[in-house]
This record gives C-alpha cells, structure tokens and sequence, in this order.
C-alpha cells in the first residue's frame, strides 16, 4: 500500500463535510450534555428536594415475600430522566422555536403595491385599472 495515497485519501475523508459537521456536534453535545446536568443538579434536584424533603430516593423500597423490591433508585433515574427534558425543552427548544419564528416573518406590505382582485397581480396602489387583465380597480 501506498502511504501517500492512504494519507492523501483519510485527508479527503476527514474534511468532507459531514465528517467535520458530525465531529463539531459531538463536541458541542457534550458540552452542551454538561450544562443541562449541571442545571439539573445545581437547581432542580435541589428544588424537588424542597418540595418532597428529601434530595434522593435511592434507599426506598418494599419487601414481598423475603424479596425487596429496591425502587427508589429507579424513580430517581425518572425524575433526572424528566428534569433534563424538562431543562431541555424551556431552556432550548421553546427559546429555538420562538428565534425561528421571529425570523420567518413576512415584512409589512409594501403600501404603494396592490393586488388586483381579478388576477392577483400585484400592480401599483393608484392604478385605476390592472395593467396586465384590464379589470377596474375599486378606488
């Protein structure tokens, strides 16, 4: 094997786009991963534990039958499972949407254009009749 070659085809393999893309969001997930965990810990989880009296769950559990049943550890892995989608969903989603929306709105009409009745084409505001089907404009 050629080892210019081999060199010369990983360089092209690495800066195709979506390999440069991919690695880009991998790095941001986990940052991204960090900040919604610390969110979570530092203001929810102490926030559930002022509600309920108690940060952690995990030692609540049942017995049938000589069996103990441990599920406090799993209703912790819910209430992180929810506090993270919950974080994700106000603190990202919602703020998304809302910028998205903002930049999709059509900009006010322009006042010195119309649309003629019959055609739909736009023709000027102070035409009396439509250049393109001849129809009268209402005044």
């Amino acid at each position: 094997m050629d080892v210019v070659k081999l060199a010369r085809d990983f360089k092209a393999f690495l800066f195709r786009g979506n390999v440069v893309d991919l690695a880009i969001a991998v790095v941001i997930g986990v940052a991204f991963g960090a900040v919604v965990n610390a969110v979570v810990r530092d203001l929810l989880t102490p926030l559930i534990a002022a509600i309920f009296g108690k940060e952690d769950f995990s030692s609540l559990n049942f017995t049938i039958h000589a069996r103990t049943f441990r599920y406090g550890d799993l209703l912790n892995n819910v209430i992180t499972f929810v506090s993270i989608a919950a974080a994700v969903f106000f603190f990202v989603v919602q703020p998304m949407n809302a910028l998205v929306a903002r930049s999709r709105r059509e900009p006010p009409p322009d006042p010195t254009v119309k649309k003629c009745p019959e055609c739909l084409i736009a023709i000027p505001a102070e035409a009396r009749r439509c250049a393109f089907c001849t129809s009268p404009q209402p005044a």
